[in-house]
């Protein structure tokens, strides 16, 4: 082995739903990053080596333009890439993705194929990681300012001496409703997932000899006549193992229970199968629970039940608590999961994120500081993207302060750069709204060519970037209320102008836009014929305004375009300009949308120089 030393600001592990946002966001914030991640391809359960599709607070709360719950900021960027350039809902070019996204970040840099081994800890203080390439035989020594694990089983926080839980709490001990009268060690399984096509003709299957046997009875409570093509999420076992000690005996056990089920759907009775062969067989479990560290808070079930308001709040959540017996399919008279719908959004705060005992460790994803209840929620992959990004914003915002992430939590004044930063960059915080001083379209006078009356120009300066008083977004006492965008006049046509004019001239060295991509609706990728009928994929999102351009007006009232761009399907565009424009009024003329007759935007940000940091 060759050794290799290596620094960097922040060190994130695992490359899944939460270390790739995690990674990304502390490096557009300045911070040089290191990813270190233990598998070829980034994405964790949603990359192509276990295909499940990402979902998050947006389940269950679909199909009226009032509820708007999607996720935005980098998990909204990494979908509406998907739905442009993966209309062929290849889980391969969803590797690709990411691996592009995070390759052309230049303060970021992705160790593949390197597992974490150990931590060096001073005190309080991780002072570096080693980890270990097996492929090219080297080892790495990784100093850093603030240590971020996202690896879901909580191997760095392990190697530095966290303290963690796994397991099921007693219901005395947090007073949850839906814990257990008696603590166990007991946690969700894991799942293989498998594709099947239509071959058009006859498809005989022969199981191999070691599948398990199933009957009609044995999956009594399990849909199994459909969805061939993406199933089965409820295949799952091992939770009343260690889903990390145990993890490749659970993963050979569950190859023999998905050759059996499919050897059931195929030979025992007509389930619609006949034509049908399988295509793919993951051999990844899809790991749903193992430990979770224990942070300077603990999120409860009745923080996510009654939508707790927290000060350092960093990401929110709003998944249904899904709840699923550790038995698996050996437990054929229970139901698979137990949905508890949510009937607000939640807050997540910085403070589940932070370790209780190692002053630069912070964690994002399913290993947060969480009891299991809570867990059930907070647990799925758009969520911990979220709550990634915004850790991975506090951690750059500690590291170019030079002060332990440990300490962020308590600092109003931290707090509020960390939050106001991620509003920047696009992501939703319940009851925070834009207060930069440095945002010049806060002071501008907002017009435009039409306006509908619930949607005026004055919206784009006003508040959040979506609408939040729909049912079930966000209780009404933290709610602002309306649609929070501008939309134009319909009848009026395209093009559209929405204009801002200051009594002095501005100079104009940097224009941030959002625009509207339908967070009503459900954007993930997914291999279920199901699921996708309802989803705007291979193309942009039919609200999002994919033709426009920005005019600046000279002394003599004229107009001059500073720049027109074609083709856009993205929510958040920032333009920078080479030279500022010195103006009284900037102009936003909106000429085409990928599918709708009007313009619609949520905001305008207007600054004179390129924000950097946090």
């Amino acid at each position: 082995m060759q050794l290799h030393e290596l620094s960097c600001d922040v060190l994130v592990a695992g490359g899944g739903p939460s270390g790739v946002p995690c990674a990304l966001a502390a490096a557009r914030c300045g911070a040089k990053v290191i990813l270190v991640h233990d598998r070829p391809v980034l994405g964790g359960n949603a990359s192509s080596e276990v295909r499940m599709h990402i979902v998050g607070a947006d389940g269950g709360r679909v199909g009226s333009e009032l509820t708007e719950a999607r996720e935005t900021g980098i998990i909204e960027e990494i979908r509406l890439e998907n739905a442009l350039h993966n209309g062929q809902s290849s889980p391969s070019m969803m590797d690709l993705i990411l691996y592009d996204l995070c390759r052309s970040e230049p303060n970021l840099t992705v160790l593949f194929n390197t597992t974490l081994v150990g931590a060096t800890v001073n005190g309080h203080t991780i002072r570096s990681a080693k980890a270990v390439r097996h492929s090219t035989e080297d080892e790495f020594d990784i100093t850093a300012s603030v240590f971020v694990d996202c690896t879901g089983d909580g191997r760095l926080g392990v190697e530095a001496g966290a303290r963690f839980r796994t397991g099921r709490e007693a219901k005395g001990e947090f007073n949850e409703p839906q814990a257990m009268d008696v603590a166990d060690n007991k946690t969700l399984g894991s799942t293989l997932l498998i594709m099947a096509r239509d071959t058009g003709a006859p498809s005989p299957f022969v199981a191999p000899k070691w599948a398990r046997p199933f009957t009609e009875k044995d999956l009594l409570n399990r849909g199994h006549n459909s969805s061939f093509e993406y199933g089965f999420w409820w295949i799952e076992w091992g939770g009343e193992l260690n889903t990390i000690k145990d993890n490749e005996a659970i993963r050979d056990e569950l190859a023999a229970i998905v050759m059996g089920v499919w050897d059931h759907i195929k030979n025992s009775g007509d389930h619609g199968a006949a034509n049908w062969a399988l295509d793919w067989i993951g051999f990844l479990p899809g790991k749903r629970e193992s430990r979770r560290f224990i942070g300077q808070r603990m999120l409860t079930e009745n923080d996510v039940l009654n939508s707790t308001a927290f000060a350092d709040a960093i990401a929110f959540g709003g998944w249904p608590i899904d709840l699923h017996p550790p038995e698996g399919v050996d437990a054929p008279e229970k139901k698979p999961c137990y949905h508890t719908h949510l009937k607000y959004l939640y807050d997540i705060p910085l403070s589940c994120c932070v370790s209780a005992d190692v002053d630069n460790l912070m964690f994002a994803g399913r290993n947060l500081s969480a009891t299991h209840v809570a867990f059930a929620s907070t647990r799925v992959m758009a969520t911990c993207a979220v709550m990634g990004q915004g850790v991975g914003t506090a951690a750059a915002f500690a590291a170019d302060r030079k002060i332990a992430p440990a300490k962020l939590s308590s600092d109003a004044s931290a707090m509020k750069s960390i939050q106001q930063r991620l509003l920047r960059d696009d992501a939703f915080l319940i009851g925070v709204t834009n207060e930069d001083p440095a945002d010049l379209a806060r002071s501008a006078k907002v017009t435009a060519s039409s306006e509908q009356p619930d949607s005026p120009a004055t919206n784009v300066t006003r508040g959040p970037t979506r609408r939040v008083d729909g049912p079930r977004v966000v209780s009404p006492e933290r709610a602002v209320a309306g649609t929070n965008r501008w939309m134009s006049v319909p009848s009026s046509g395209l093009p559209a102008w929405l204009e801002l004019r200051w009594p002095d001239a501005q100079r104009i060295g940097s224009v941030q836009l959002i625009f509207d991509t339908g967070l009503h609706r459900v954007l993930t990728l997914t291999f279920s014929n199901a699921s996708r009928k309802n989803i705007v994929w291979g193309k942009g999102q039919p609200e999002t305004v994919r033709d426009y351009a920005l005019l600046v007006e000279s002394d003599d009232g004229s107009w001059s375009e500073a720049l027109r761009i074609t083709g856009n399907y993205q929510r958040r565009r920032v333009h920078t300009f080479t030279e500022p424009h010195v103006t009284r009024a900037l102009r936003l003329r909106i000429d085409a949308t990928h599918g709708i007759g009007h313009a619609r935007l949520f905001e305008v940000r207007v600054y004179e120089r390129v924000p950097t940091g946090v």
